[in-house]
């Protein structure tokens, strides 16, 4: 039987202590091993946004793998990181890894699709600052608490977006989903935006983008 060390990553302190995010991942996880006849030696969370290359629980994950001889899998390859080069380096360690959602990736795959996240992370910013600059051209006093806010309030919206993640995972597994008949599901489901509101094709488009999945 195979082994493999397990490394869930959320981005917030709010959803490392609430499990936002963290149910899925195990989840996911537990799937590929059952599948695949594996035996999960250790689990490792770390709660870091995606841009940090340092991270001491990974290196800490990496060296349980080297010494179980075993795979370290994760449920999605964002939760490694959304950075080219960092995976790039983590190639380099020789550490075996797989992710869940590209089980079969080699590894020119696995740059393109670390390609994409990264780009998406990159896009998520430039949002964030446009709607800075259109807050400010309408009058709006930022100021440091004022960015400090826009900054919470990004952070929180990609903490409310892991919690339904498992949700758009699923509907977005049928190709021919719209983005307007995912936003009808969602709210047939009784599910509503952090706002408190009904879901529109733009906050569905929003929230995909927050959680880094393909767009079409």
């Amino acid at each position: 039987m195979e082994k493999f060390v397990s490394y869930l990553r959320v981005s917030t302190s709010r959803q490392g202590i609430s499990g936002l995010g963290l149910d899925a991942q195990r989840q996911t996880v537990a799937s590929y091993l059952a599948g695949n006849s594996g035996d999960l030696v250790e689990e490792f969370m770390e709660v870091e946004s995606g841009a940090k290359s340092r991270r001491p629980i990974l290196e800490a994950a990496l060296d349980a793998c080297r010494q179980n001889k075993a795979t370290l899998v994760i449920a999605k390859l964002d939760r490694l990181a959304r950075n080219v080069a960092f995976i790039s380096q983590l190639m380099e360690t020789r550490v075996e890894f797989v992710a869940c959602d590209a089980p079969y990736a080699n590894r020119l795959m696995l740059h393109i699709m670390s390609a994409f996240a990264e780009h998406e992370r990159e896009q998520i910013s430039v949002r964030t600052k446009v709607a800075l600059a259109a807050a400010k051209a309408r009058g709006v006093r930022l100021g440091p608490h004022g960015k400090i806010l826009a900054e919470q309030n990004r952070r929180a919206a990609i903490g409310f977006a892991e919690g339904l993640r498992s949700q758009f995972e699923e509907l977005f597994l049928d190709g021919n989903r719209t983005l307007t008949s995912v936003a009808d599901e969602l709210n047939r489901r009784g599910l509503s935006t952090r706002q408190g509101h009904s879901w529109t094709a733009t906050q569905v488009s929003r929230t995909r983008g927050y959680l880094g999945l393909k767009r079409d």
